[in-house]
């Protein structure tokens, strides 16, 4: 008798994007997307640990004010960005080889928006969230795990409707 393995317990995770760049607005429209041109190596490596069912929270950076906006699942685990071989994308990479690529996207898919922004003044200033790597002095990259302790302090600032069991 074959022993069933273990199902890896759901995961949460904090994705940033530029809202001019891909908005929670658009995310909704699109209903599933690949979240491509990820060119930090930390980053990389936290996609690669995502698994389908896992969480994000969507947040806008670089904006005024940059605050956590929505929330998306993983739709579909780490695989290599294809925009790394197109000379023609920005985010080209003349280093990485298709047969040892560097560089990785997931697929998300939207979940629900926030009926309001919760600003990152708010996430520094909640108590509950203490250590969350977004909050921490000059945390810039773009993709980071979070505790679901934390996940949850978030949806409930937000007035979410989307429950961690």
């Amino acid at each position: 008798m074959v022993a069933a393995m273990a199902k890896r317990p759901r995961k949460y995770w904090l994705m940033k994007s530029e809202p001019d760049v891909y908005s929670i607005d658009d995310m909704e429209k699109d209903g599933e997307e690949e979240w491509e041109g990820v060119r930090n190596y930390q980053a990389r490596n936290f996609m690669r640990d995502m698994k389908e069912g896992d969480l994000v929270i969507f947040y806008h950076s670089n904006a005024k004010p940059p605050g956590a906006v929505g929330v998306v699942k993983v739709v579909g685990e780490a695989h290599p960005d294809r925009e790394q071989f197109d000379p023609k994308s920005k985010y080209y990479d003349p280093k990485s080889k298709k047969d040892d690529p560097r560089w990785d996207v997931v697929d998300v898919g939207f979940v629900e928006k926030f009926p309001e922004i919760v600003p990152l003044k708010a996430l520094k200033e909640a108590p509950e969230l203490e250590g969350m790597w977004v909050t921490r002095k000059g945390m810039r990259i773009s993709v980071t795990p979070v505790e679901k302790a934390h996940f949850r302090a978030v949806l409930k600032m937000a007035g979410a409707k989307t429950k961690v069991r």
